[in-house]
């Protein structure tokens, strides 16, 4: 019987599955969306969403908990065959991560099956996602549609206004030529 038996062994000793539970959190904090298997998935879930918990703090004793459960692997990206330096994923989990959930509950992650299997084994792939990206791009996108539909509002009663200002013109223009032929025919 398995009663009060917490965690999956993943065939793994007790070392290697605290490694790789580090660097699937890692690697899903720093790509926000990791391919994996489905038993791998929903242990590093619990992990990676007591990371996220950690992060909304953003107290230093929440930071310094956090790089001892996690570490601080840093961020790096290959430009022009160079490797450069991007930041931390301590730095990106309490700078982005953390204020992106912050009137979030819970609930970070998602995990969404394949109809993928792996050819070395036949296992099931799972995609395991940070919650929260497409709602940020679909707010942006939402603000920006949003700051073009009062720029040309602006745009047309700007418009608006000069045109009656041109029209108020032309109007006071043509009365006073109008009012100069009447006093010449006056005159005369």
């Amino acid at each position: 019987m398995r009663h009060r038996v917490a965690g999956r062994r993943l065939s793994r000793t007790s070392e290697h599955r605290l490694a790789m539970r580090r660097n699937l959190a890692a690697s899903l904090f720093e790509h926000e969306t990791i391919s994996t298997t489905i038993d791998k998935a929903k242990e590093v879930k619990s992990f990676a969403e007591k990371l996220i918990t950690l992060a909304k703090k953003g107290t230093l004793s929440a930071r310094r908990r956090a790089i001892a459960m996690l570490g601080n692997r840093d961020i790096v990206s290959y430009e022009d065959g160079k490797a450069v330096k991007k930041g931390t994923i301590i730095g990106k989990l309490f700078s982005e991560l953390g204020p992106r959930y912050l009137d979030r509950p819970g609930g970070y992650t998602r995990i969404i099956r394949l109809s993928l299997r792996r050819l070395g084994d036949n296992s099931r792939l799972v995609l395991l996602q940070l919650v929260g990206q497409e709602e940020s791009s679909k707010k942006q996108a939402k603000a920006a549609t949003k700051r073009a539909a009062r720029r040309k509002a602006k745009e047309t009663t700007e418009a608006k206004e000069t045109t009656e200002a041109e029209e108020s013109t032309e109007a006071r223009q043509t009365s006073e030529t109008n009012s100069q032929v009447d006093e010449l025919n006056q005159k005369q």
